[in-house]
């Protein structure tokens, strides 16, 4: 992938919708089975132990300990076991949607990657697991965390992965857009002026700028806002007031929006960090 698309994929997975349906470990039946179907959720195994097979269309894997699966949404795939030892699996059903496009229908991913690091992967599981079954209420952001920290593994370890959708017309249209906005953050800036980057109306423009990141431009340029603001807050000592004059914030409405976008006033970010 070449640097224009990587940095448009780095923008545009800022907008990735997470949802876990379940997580768990489990030593699989000898009755486990079930052949061409078609699920609408995406699924991840974490082979430990024992021996089987997944399939993604007519394509038959038989994955070895220390093999991390994906059976994307919405994909005809089968499943069973080939022996006495069957698999001892973490495993995970989730849903990965970027503006309503399935990620892994935009992005060309092996079905099988073999795991540089199985223990840390392991720890990676263990901690969804834990937060999906936990009751506190932070747990969701956890659970989140876990989910991201696996994905992002299986990525690094599918490279060389390749854009197979929409976003390549995307890329053309939305990377200046992108890189515009990334170095104008302390700007009063206005669909307006995003749309006539590319000549395009208003409202076409923030309709194409949604169905490429999944957010409106709004929302896209205060996420972007808020995410320098954590990074400012953990690594640099600048203070909070000045904080939100580096993005063009008055500093009671940038107190305000941040805590709207992560639960926790400034100052109270800053403090998780000492």
């Amino acid at each position: 992938m070449d640097n224009e698309k990587q940095t448009f994929w780095r923008s545009y997975l800022s907008g990735l919708q997470l949802s876990v349906a379940v997580a768990a470990y489990t030593k699989v039946p000898l009755t486990w089975r079930d052949d061409d179907y078609v699920p609408d959720i995406n699924k991840l195994y974490f082979i430990e132990d024992g021996e089987g097979y997944v399939a993604v269309g007519d394509d038959r894997y038989y994955p070895k300990p220390g093999s991390l699966c994906l059976l994307p949404a919405e994909r005809r795939q089968s499943y069973g076991t080939t022996g006495e030892q069957t698999f001892s699996k973490y495993w995970c059903h989730f849903t990965a949607k970027l503006g309503g496009l399935h990620l892994f229908h935009a992005l060309e991913v092996p079905v099988v990657v073999r795991i540089d690091d199985p223990p840390r992967l392991k720890a990676m599981f263990d901690r969804l697991i834990a937060a999906h079954q936990s009751p506190d209420w932070t747990a969701g952001m956890l659970e989140q965390a876990a989910l991201l920290e696996i994905l992002a593994a299986f990525l690094e370890q599918s490279r060389p992965v390749a854009a197979v959708a929409s976003p390549e017309g995307a890329i053309q249209k939305m990377t200046s857009v992108l890189a515009y906005i990334e170095a104008h953050l302390a700007d009063n800036l206005t669909v307006e002026e995003l749309a006539a980057l590319l000549h395009f109306h208003p409202n076409y423009f923030s309709r194409v700028f949604k169905r490429t990141t999944g957010l409106s431009p709004i929302q896209y340029v205060n996420r972007k806002r808020m995410d320098k603001a954590r990074h400012q807050l953990a690594f640099t000592g600048m203070s909070v007031s000045a904080i939100a004059l580096s993005l063009g914030m008055e500093p009671t409405y940038f107190s305000r929006m941040f805590k709207e976008h992560t639960g926790l006033a400034p100052s109270e970010y800053r403090e998780s960090f000492a």
